[in-house]
Formats: structure tokens, C-alpha cells, sequence
């Protein structure tokens, strides 16, 4: 049998709710993404707190709430303590997408869920992998092979690419295969039929506009709104599809020289744009090569002035406007506020670059029609001030006091248990103490304290009858030059310089914006007032897909070229789940599965896989020839067993039977038609063919019946009269091939 793999969705199958999936290969469990919705509700993560013991890595997808915003909690309140892997923007855009959730939520509500140590906590254990780096697992995993590659929706957005033995499995969810202005398209095409592909139906039954005609529909909309003196509200997410729209907006104002002012409002607004400056051999082909022209950065913003604070905008003068504040949901956040504060205005228009997650405001706004009011909650969090400041702090010194007594009832009986019956023996220092803490009702917490003071380190050896000073003898190795040093002590290492790095609150890289972090260092006590308001939506609601996925017809045509072996199913409506289910089963391979919460499937390959040994004395008869990078001959060979059992490859014990003549290589005509065209030959194009001098002619034929493209043999074909131009081009194509 091949390589067992086993599939099981934990949340995000037949419905759009977040991501999270556990991938069993040969018994090593992964968790590919670990998300949650902005609802934040734990009912979704049942499946997740079931198996979070026995998951032994994570890979996640891509830096959004939907894909990574359960890994805090899941390591908080699951003990999950398996390392995650994933790439550098995905740590630390997802990152920074957590801190404005928590900050968010926090604003207008007791939330408890985790803290800001918490999320650093979760992603301490990460491990930062490069685009197309085969990273070898280790222990339990040895074999697995895992490696990310670009998926074209967010910035660092990953298809995960798993081998073991020769088998690939590829988790694919949420890619674009369009090129944008800040991304390059999906790899997904490159990979031919792997055992098994994993792949989301969220999109297979929309169908996009072009790429110009939606930019220029987006900018006119916004345009129109703005010159009828209104504002324009863009709900985004923290540091996912947001950095294109900024792009689109920003490079439209500097081609136009408008002055209509910009403003990216988020918690963390500064932090996610100074990281993304950093990001750029993550993006797009133009934006690196038009850096490394003119050394201009795309995201050195002139037309977009970041802000992290509501206040800082109510500054600005009267006038139309654009904002893209968090979060893409309206359920918190600036988007919130604004959209309350705005609503009721017909001048003013909302513009969604994104489907609402199910259940919010955004979902209820872009139903059709819209509504023409909403009810909405509007809190505040407010300082304590007078009897309910006094009540508080009166609380918190009961508290204080109540915890002090704890511990010092706790460390007496500590002292009782190592001391026995009488802890204090011969000490009049001890005894003093006890008495002055007994005879004291008013100061006894205070006496309490100087007693810890006094006995904390005299523990009596047991030879002794009175508490000593402990004394350790430090002795030194010298030599000629002084005392002997050890080197490793003053190396720093990798992570004692992150940690270094790390500002206040454990916030990591110091890169957090001084605001936001004035708010997480904002200990004054303070309380959440929340009133119910009826907004009347008098504004325009508009909806733009920008949210960077292939649309239906290209998914299909992607998985048709892929076409995998075994294809497994999530993430999507149960109608468009069942739609492109059914065009599989036809067009792209008879095994497609579509799993429930909940339910495992066995998609192990039918392909039977042995390792064997290759001999000494073969290896020693063998001519290798260099390739590429690879080096490749041609092995003739029998199958045995070593004398501990294991397979292995011998020499023929007789002589080995001849071969025909194979050439290894991929060749590309336009390549061969410089090439000939460097020699002097005169080539051209002509009808799909390569017509070389006056008689010859070269065409590709493959086998393009099968499905998934020319997956079969092709053949190069070369016509014309046998003459010294013709043998003259056959050798020069012999050349392009390497033969064995």
C-alpha cells in the first residue's frame, strides 16, 4: 500500500465557517489552520478541543482571523503544544491580526477568551519557512517533507505541499491564480497529479469581471461619492486584502493628483504597514523589480495617513473622505463606530471589498435588498469615577490582602512540613518573629512580611540545630593567561535576541504602535456602557469582490489540470460544495469526497511504494551524468535482501540485455529556435511547427487525451529530406537532450 492519509475537517465543511482541518499521514496528525469567526464563539471549536493532544504540527494558511484566530485559545485552553510552521508575512501579519482583534473586542466588552500574552505565547513556537523550501521533518514525522508555496490571496498565503515516499499531498484553500498589483498568481497549476489535493468550493459558483473593469467600477463608485461632498467607509480586514485596495487607491491618487484625503484606521495601522515595507520579495513581480530600479517602496504611502486612534480622525476637517478601518464584519471595531456615525447620511456610501462573515452586520447589509434600518449595539468603555471607583479599589485592597494572607499561610505551612513539628527549634530570632505576629491583630499582615523576611533562606541542614546562611564555594579553574572562561556563555542565542527585542507586555519586535500600546498599558479601572440603537441606513451599500479568490470557472480548470488522484472537498456553501463535486466526479477524477464535521476518511494512495537500498557493488559500476541540478543514469538490476532482511538493489548476474537510447530532457521550441537562430540557421514559426532553413521542420506531438493537459509521453518530430541541413539540426537537437 502507499502512504496512509487519512483527512478529517474539525470546522469549515459545507459552510463558510473558519478553517480547520487534521491531516493524519503514516499517523503523524496535522492541523492545517486553526481559525475562528469574529464572533469568536467556542461552540466551533468542539471537534478541535477533542484531538488538540494528539496533533504533533500546524501549518497554517494565511495571516486572517479565519484561517489562525483560534491558535491562541486552542494553546490556552486545549494544551495544544505542537509547533506550527509557516511563513514569515502569515507570523507576522497574523500576528498583528490578533492584537487588533483582542484590542477591539476589549474596547467594548469584558473579553476573556485570551490576552495579549497569550497571543504571544502561541506564537512563540513558530517556525518561519521560505516559499518553495523543503523543510524535513524529524522524530515521529521522519520521511515528511513540507514545503509552502505562493497562493496568490494574502500576503505570505501559503498552499502546503506534504511528500512522503513520492506521494504529495497538497492542501490548497483560498488561491487566485490572477496576478495583482500586489501579488503573483497561485503555483497551484504547477503541481500534476498528487495523490491527493484539498481544496475549498468556496467560490465555485461566482464568476468574476475582468481585473480592470472591477478596479475601475471600484474607483468610480468611490470617485462619485466623494465629489458629491460625502464620505466612503471601507470595511477591512487588518492586514489581509486591505494592502491591495490601498495600493489601487494609492497609485490612482499619485497617476490623478487627487487630494481627497485617505485614512487606514486600525489598532495596529503603523506596525502592519512598517512590516509590509519589509515584505518585498513576497509580492508581486512589478512591485520587486520596480524597487529594484528606482528603489521606491510601494507601501512608502504619500496619499494615506495611517491612524490608530478614532480621536486622531475626529480631528481632521470637515470634508469628504475615504476610511478602510477594521473590522470587515462591522460587529466591532472603527468600522463600527463609523458606520453608526455615518449611516443616516445619503451622501455617505459603504463600500464592502469582502463577503460578511455569517451572522454580521456586513452579511445583513449586503443581503438584497438591504435592510432600511438595523439595531446595533454602541459601547464605550469608560473610567470608574466616584462611589463605583471607591467600591472598586476597596475590592481590589480586600483582594490584595486576602492573597497576601494566602501566601503567607501557604509558606508557614511549607516551613512547618520541611522543619517538622517544631519549625523554629532553638532560633530566639524565629520565636521573636511568631510572637510579634501573634500579639499584633492591627499590623499582622505587616508582621507576617517581616517574618517571611527574616526565615526566607535559613533552611537548617539537617546536621544543624539553627538556621545558617547558605555559602556555596565558587572555585575557578585558572591557567597561565587567568581564569578559564567558557565560550558558550557569551554566545547569544536566535531566540534570547527575539526576546530581547520584545517591548512591554511581551509585545514581540517592539513594533507595536505606541498608541496601541498605551492601551494595553492602560490599567486605570474602567467599565463597558453599552446602549441599543436603531441606525437608519440611509447611505449607499455596495458590494466589490476583492477578496483575491478564483472564481468558479478557474477553479475548475485548475483542477483539471491538476488533476489529482483523490480530491477532497471544504469550505463552501453546501450547494456550491455539491456543485463542484458533482463536476469533478465528471471532468476531473472519479474519487472526490466531500467529508462531515467530524468524519474521517482514508484517502490512502493505491500505489504501492518500497524502499530499497541501493548495493555498494551496483553503485560502483554506475556512470552518472549531471542534469540540472541532479545527477541521473541509466541502473540495470536485481531485487534482493540484505542479510538483515532489508530490500535492496544487486548487479545482474548475467550480462544486462540492451536498451534503446533515451533522451532526458524538457525541450521548449521557442528556447530551441534562439538557439538554432545563434548558429546561424534561419527559423521561424509556422503553423504550431518550427520550419528550420528551407527543408526542415520540427513539431512537439504529446498525448493530450489524458486528462490533466500533455501528462503522457510527447514526442519531438523532426521532417524533411535526409540532407546535411537535416542531420546538421538533428545533432543540434540531440544537443538540447541529455542521453542515456
Amino acid at each position: 500500500m502507499g502512504t496512509s492519509v487519512q483527512v478529517t475537517p474539525l470546522c469549515g465543511v459545507y459552510n463558510e465557517n473558519p478553517l480547520s482541518y487534521l491531516v493524519s499521514i503514516d499517523g503523524f496528525n496535522f492541523l492545517i489552520d486553526c481559525g475562528w469567526n469574529d464572533h469568536f464563539d467556542s461552540t466551533l471549536l468542539h471537534s478541535l478541543s477533542s484531538v488538540a493532544s494528539t496533533i504533533d504540527a500546524v501549518l497554517l494558511s494565511h495571516p486572517d482571523i479565519l484561517h489562525l484566530g483560534a491558535l491562541p485559545y486552542a494553546v490556552k485552553q486545549f494544551g495544544l503544544s505542537a509547533p506550527v510552521y509557516t511563513t514569515e508575512p502569515v507570523f507576522r501579519l497574523g500576528l498583528l491580526t490578533m492584537y487588533d482583534h483582542f484590542l477591539s473586542r476589549k474596547q467594548v466588552s469584558e473579553f476573556d477568551l485570551f490576552t495579549l500574552d497569550d497571543i504571544d505565547t502561541a506564537f512563540q513556537n513558530v517556525t518561519r519557512l521560505t516559499y518553495s523550501q523543503n523543510h524535513h521533518l524529524s522524530g515521529k514525522g521522519e520521511g515528511i517533507v513540507i514545503a509552502p508555496h505562493v497562493a496568490g490571496h494574502l500576503l505570505g498565503g501559503t498552499v502546503w505541499k506534504i511528500t512522503k515516499d513520492g506521494e504529495d499531498v497538497i492542501y490548497a484553500v483560498d488561491f487566485n491564480h490572477r496576478k495583482e498589483r500586489l501579488l503573483n498568481g497561485t503555483v497551484l497549476e504547477s503541481f500534476v497529479r498528487p495523490a491527493v489535493l484539498i481544496t475549498d468550493a468556496y467560490n465555485a459558483l461566482n464568476n468574476q469581471p475582468s481585473r480592470r473593469q472591477r478596479d475601475q467600477e471600484f474607483l468610480d463608485a468611490i470617485l462619485k461619492t466623494l465629489r458629491a461632498d460625502g464620505n466612503v467607509l471601507l470595511p477591512v480586514d487588518t492586514a489581509g486584502r486591505v494592502l491591495e485596495l490601498i495600493l489601487i487607491l494609492e497609485q490612482h491618487w499619485e497617476q490623478n493628483h487627487l487630494t481627497y484625503p485617505i485614512f487606514f484606521l486600525t489598532y495596529v495601522a503603523s506596525s502592519t504597514i512598517e512590516y509590509v515595507k519589509s515584505f518585498l520579495e513576497w509580492m508581486s513581480d512589478s512591485i520587486a523589480k520596480s524597487f529594484e530600479h528606482t528603489r521606491d517602496n510601494a507601501f512608502l504611502l504619500k496619499h494615506v495617513t495611517l491612524l490608530i486612534n478614532k480621536n486622531e480622525l475626529e480631528k481632521v476637517p470637515e470634508g469628504p473622505k475615504i476610511v478602510l478601518a477594521s473590522m470587515a464584519s462591522l460587529e466591532v471595531g472603527f468600522s463600527h463606530d463609523l458606520f453608526v456615525e455615518w449611516a443616516s447620511d445619503t451622501k455617505n456610501l459603504v463600500l464592502f471589498s469582502e463577503r460578511g462573515q455569517f451572522a454580521t452586520l456586513a452579511r445583513m447589509l449586503q443581503s438584497d435588498p438591504p435592510p432600511k434600518a438595523v439595531k446595533v449595539v454602541v459601547s464605550n468603555r469608560v473610567p470608574l469615577v466616584g462611589e463605583e471607583l471607591i467600591a472598586y479599589e476597596e475590592e481590589q485592597n480586600r483582594i490584595k490582602k486576602e492573597e497576601a494572607a494566602k501566601a503567607s499561610l501557604t509558606k508557614e505551612e511549607e516551613l512547618k512540613a520541611s522543619h517538622g513539628s517544631d519549625p523554629i527549634g532553638g532560633d530566639p530570632m524565629a520565636i521573636d518573629a511568631k510572637t510579634t505576629h501573634a500579639s499584633s491583630n492591627g499590623t499582622g499582615l505587616q508582621s507576617g512580611g517581616y517574618r517571611d523576611i527574616l526565615l526566607d533562606g535559613f533552611v537548617p541542614p539537617l546536621n544543624c540545630v539553627a538556621p545558617m546562611f547558605p555559602f556555596y564555594d565558587n572555585s575557578s579553574e585558572w591557567d597561565d593567561f587567568g581564569e578559564v572562561i567558557n565560550p558558550d556563555d557569551y554566545v547569544i542565542k536566535d531566540e534570547d535576541m527575539d526576546q530581547a527585542s520584545t517591548a512591554v507586555n511581551g509585545v514581540q519586535d517592539g513594533k507595536l504602535d505606541e498608541g496601541a500600546a498605551s492601551l494595553m498599558l492602560d490599567t486605570k479601572p474602567s467599565k463597558v456602557v453599552s446602549n441599543e440603537l436603531t441606525v437608519q441606513v440611509k447611505c449607499s451599500l455596495v458590494y466589490m469582490d476583492f477578496e483575491g479568490r478564483s472564481d468558479g470557472r478557474s477553479i475548475k480548470s485548475i483542477l483539471a489540470h491538476v488533476a489529482p488522484l483523490k480530491l477532497v472537498l471544504v469550505h463552501g456553501s453546501a450547494e456550491a460544495t455539491e456543485h463542484l463535486k458533482q463536476h469533478c466526479l465528471k471532468h476531473v477524477c472519479p474519487h472526490v469526497y466531500a467529508p462531515q464535521i467530524g468524519e474521517t476518511i482514508d484517502v490512502t494512495s493505491d500505489l504501492c511504494a518500497y524502499k530499497v537500498q541501493l548495493s555498494e557493488k551496483l553503485m560502483s559500476n554506475v556512470l552518472f551524468k549531471k542534469l540540472g541540478d541532479h545527477e541521473i543514469a541509466w541502473v540495470d538490476a536485481e531485487v534482493g535482501k540484505t542479510e538483515s532482511g532489508i530490500l535492496s538493489l544487486f548487479p545482474l548476474s548475467t550480462a544486462a540485455p540492451p536498451h534503446k537510447s533515451v533522451f532526458v530532457g524538457d525541450l521548449k521550441l521557442a528556447d530551441f529556435k534562439q538557439f538554432l537562430a545563434s548558429k546561424g540557421v534561419q527559423v521561424e514559426f509556422a503553423g504550431g511547427a518550427l520550419r528550420c532553413g528551407e527543408y526542415v521542420t520540427l513539431r512537439k506531438v504529446g498525448d493530450s487525451s489524458q486528462k490533466g493537459g500533455a501528462t503522457g509521453p510527447q514526442q519531438v518530430v523532426i521532417e524533411g529530406p535526409l540532407s546535411e541541413e537535416y542531420f546538421k539540426i538533428r545533432d543540434y537537437l540531440y544537443s538540447q537532450f541529455y542521453l542515456l
